[in-house]
């Protein structure tokens, strides 16, 4: 699917279920990487996350588009837009539309780094490389040796 058709899919399901038109232009941002779309207040653009229709498919693609569609037209209208807003969810509930991105989040990754003392062979692991020529082993103060980094998801 292409940015144009992306464009005349929004401005089809904007008409259908808000009965309204949308004037703007629609676009796949591969940078979004947690979120299923992004409403731009500047030039009321969306952008669409490419993800959502690859490995979720056409429905999925439009719950998405709903739901920016109803941050679009809220704030057109000069209503509350916000998520945490009432107006915000009674009217995605109506439409339909997703409330939350189909695509797991990452964000709850974390790279740890594997430090070894080279007497007591204790191990350590920090979120944060630490400098191996001022640091030393906390039990018998010898030098720190980097093993290496481990990514934990939590």
């Amino acid at each position: 699917m292409t940015d144009l058709e992306l464009t005349e899919l929004v401005k089809k399901v904007s008409r259908e279920y808000f009965g309204k038109p949308f004037i703007h232009q629609a676009y796949f941002n591969s940078r979004l990487k947690t979120t299923g779309g992004r409403f731009h207040l500047q030039d009321r653009n969306i952008d669409i996350n490419p993800k959502i229709y690859q490995e979720f498919g056409q429905d999925e693609l439009v719950g998405v588009i709903k739901h920016e569609l109803c941050h679009y037209h809220l704030y057109n209208d000069g209503l509350p837009a916000q998520h945490k807003d009432r107006t915000f969810k009674v009217l995605l509930q109506q439409v339909g539309g997703s409330r939350f991105s189909p695509i797991k989040s990452s964000v709850h990754r974390k790279n740890h780094h594997i430090y070894e003392c080279n007497n007591c062979h204790h191990i350590y692991q920090r979120v944060k490389k630490i400098n191996t020529r001022k640091y030393v082993c906390g039990k018998c103060h010898g030098k720190l040796k980097y093993i290496k980094d481990i990514t934990i998801s939590s």
